[in-house]
């Protein structure tokens, strides 16, 4: 770079520019007035400089990620015509939501005959031993992702699909069956984000209960893992978060003398998804989506804006895949999975996030494991923990989403357009431990104005 211009300026060092900022401060205490404090421990400076740069690495992708269409089945054909209409229409992988078992057939006609590269992605609400196997024969030679969670459903309903025993032998008859390209295992950290984990516990859980696979299955099951993250508004922490996993997911692999570049979807958080001043959800969803290509994903799936109060709809749907594809084809973020190194913020709240979190990592596998505090309920009781924190913040406006809690629109009416039931339910079932518990932090907010609507 040609330093012409800056060749009449002296350098100013860190401890220089420091010293000014003390003297402006009048007597004023540096680090109680300007240091910010997070509630994931996370300290932020009002400067960084090249005297105190410190990065971690953080692998390159070695491919672009790719945009993905998330549909839910309620009939093949119709989902299957959705699948392909989402492909035509830019889309390069499809995620199925599958709640009982289909016909596979009718649900991917002509998927792979007309887009021979597509990647599909399964998340089954059901384990069964006799359709998996069926399924992964059909798809034999395509990539595939299956995303089987044991652990991730026990957190999710506080049951196995049907007893640790039985789940455990069927997962070990299909790692026979599956072949290279066929992703197996996820490991869906949205249970916990969606319940008010904070990032430093996302990361170590995602790694702990990775962990809990590597350790019964095997550690050939790290090529056949894929994470599911959920991604939040706080943008440059929301990049940290994913880059501190990648590197933290490498240097856990060491330990078992393997390597694999980890396999990242990821999607927008509903959590911060305000039912009020709705439009602003595609400004969310937008900046979101941008943190979750920065931070290196090999996958991402938007959310619709109406999310939380609309069914499906083709219009919401194709806003969310548009943004993806403005994103990637006309904003340049086509391969910018490399573009946050070496930035001074970004390496230093990385670097922050993965020592806290591998601190955390250590203390769950010291104390017996993931499973272990999944059951005594300790992981449970720390996201309960920081979610009511996060409540109380929004509560006191201290934590701002607009339309909400700053710049409500008081003429916004919305009785009227809700189509599905936009709150938390409590389903009263009998489980074996205590499950997560999904919340928006504007639900008692807007329960409120729904009830004094004229």
């Amino acid at each position: 770079m040609n330093n012409f211009l800056f060749e009449e300026f002296d350098t100013v060092s860190a401890s220089q520019w420091k010293q000014k900022i003390q003297f402006d401060l009048k007597g004023a205490d540096f680090n109680e007035t300007l240091l910010t404090h997070t509630l994931d421990g996370i300290t932020v400076k009002p400067f960084y400089h090249a005297d105190e740069f410190e990065r971690i690495e953080v692998l390159d992708l070695k491919e672009d990620y790719k945009i993905c269409q998330t549909i839910y089945i309620s009939d093949e054909k119709k989902a299957n015509a959705i699948a392909l209409d989402s492909l035509k229409r830019g889309a390069q992988s499809i995620k199925f939501i599958i709640p009982n078992k289909i016909n596979s057939s009718i649900l991917l006609k002509s998927i792979f005959e007309n887009f021979p590269n597509a990647e599909i992605h399964f998340d089954f609400k059901f384990l069964d031993e006799e359709f998996l196997s069926l399924l992964i024969k059909q798809l034999k030679g395509k990539k595939i992702f299956y995303n089987l969670d044991l652990i991730g459903n026990l957190a999710e309903t506080g049951n196995w699909f049907h007893n640790l025993k039985k789940d455990h032998e069927i997962i070990e008859s299909l790692i026979k069956l599956t072949e290279k390209n066929q992703y197996l295992f996820g490991v869906n950290t949205s249970v916990y984000q969606n319940a008010g984990a904070n990032n430093i516990q996302q990361i170590a859980y995602a790694l702990a209960q990775a962990n809990e696979y590597l350790t019964h299955f095997g550690s050939s099951v790290a090529l056949q893992i894929q994470f599911h993250f959920l991604v939040g508004s706080n943008y440059f922490f929301e990049i940290s978060k994913l880059r501190a996993f990648r590197y933290l997911w490498e240097l856990l692999l060491m330990e078992y003398n393997m390597t694999a570049e980890p396999k990242i979807f990821a999607e927008p958080t509903l959590r911060n998804k305000t039912l009020y001043d709705y439009n602003i959800n595609l400004l969310r969803s937008t900046t979101e989506c941008m943190s979750a290509i920065l931070g290196g994903v090999t996958t991402i799936s938007n959310v619709s804006y109406d999310r939380v109060f609309s069914k499906r709809n083709e219009f919401g749907e194709r806003i969310a895949r548009n943004q993806l594809l403005i994103l990637k084809e006309e904003s340049y973020f086509k391969d910018a999975g490399q573009i946050a190194n070496n930035t001074y913020y970004i390496e230093s709240i990385t670097k922050q996030m993965a020592e806290k979190a591998l601190a955390l990592f250590k203390e769950i596998e010291q104390s017996g494991g993931f499973l272990k505090q999944l059951k005594e309920g300790i992981i449970q009781r720390k996201v309960s923990e920081n979610a009511q924190k996060e409540q109380e913040l929004f509560d006191e406006n201290k934590l701002i989403l607009l339309g909400s809690n700053k710049y409500p629109n008081p003429s916004d009416r919305m009785k009227s357009n809700i189509e599905i039931y936009p709150f938390m339910r409590k389903k009263v079932r009998k489980t074996l431990i205590s499950p997560m518990i999904p919340s928006r932090l504007t639900e008692q907010y807007e329960q409120n104005r729904l009830d004094h609507e004229a």
